[in-house]
């Protein structure tokens, strides 16, 4: 199971990085031809915009997945262990009602948008919009996980520190850090 949730994340930094190169080249070949013709794609406007909400969205759940989220790493330094696991757990509730209310709501709004067009593409809006299912399904699996572990006792010492934001030196050093002390 970890090797598939591996390549999964694996191919959502693929997907991530395609959205964004493929954002960043509309962009720039609009931008040029505005300057240089006094012209420019619609499309590439249009297509650049979902490419945008559908990378916010995916970047979503693989921050999410790896625990880069913002964090209150000082409110929750200052607990010891057991306070750490309380505070994760109700972390975890809090983002699975929130997670849930995404999912639902995108449910009820998705034919809403299967009704509508995108302007220049065509596209049905329910493709842009869409995407609020797969990010809201994708945090619920990932936080259901987590509590199933926490529920269990199977939390790594790791996962605990780093909630309290306690994480490993990222610098090649020994040192083990606490959130924000690299003054860089």
């Amino acid at each position: 199971m970890k090797r598939v949730s591996r390549f999964f994340f694996q191919f959502l930094d693929i997907l991530l990085a395609l959205l964004l190169a493929s954002m960043a080249l509309m962009v720039f070949v609009n931008v040029v031809m505005r300057y240089t013709m006094n012209s420019g794609i619609p499309l590439s406007d249009e297509l650049s915009r979902f490419a945008f909400v559908w990378l916010t969205f995916i970047g979503a759940v693989v921050v999410y997945h790896h625990r880069q989220h913002m964090g209150m790493e000082t409110v929750v330094a200052q607990f010891g262990r057991q306070g750490r696991l309380v505070l994760m757990g109700m972390s975890d509730l809090l983002i699975l009602g929130c997670a849930v209310v995404l999912t639902h709501g995108t449910w009820k709004q998705l034919p809403i948008n299967a009704s509508m067009n995108a302007p220049v593409s065509g596209l049905s809006m329910a493709w842009v919009y869409g995407i609020g299912l797969f990010a809201g399904a994708g945090i619920i699996l990932i936080t259901l996980e987590r509590l199933f572990r926490l529920a269990t006792g199977r939390i790594t010492e790791a996962e605990i520190r780093g909630f309290g934001g306690e994480m490993e030196d990222l610098y090649g050093t020994a040192d083990k850090v606490k959130a924000g002390d690299r003054g860089e």
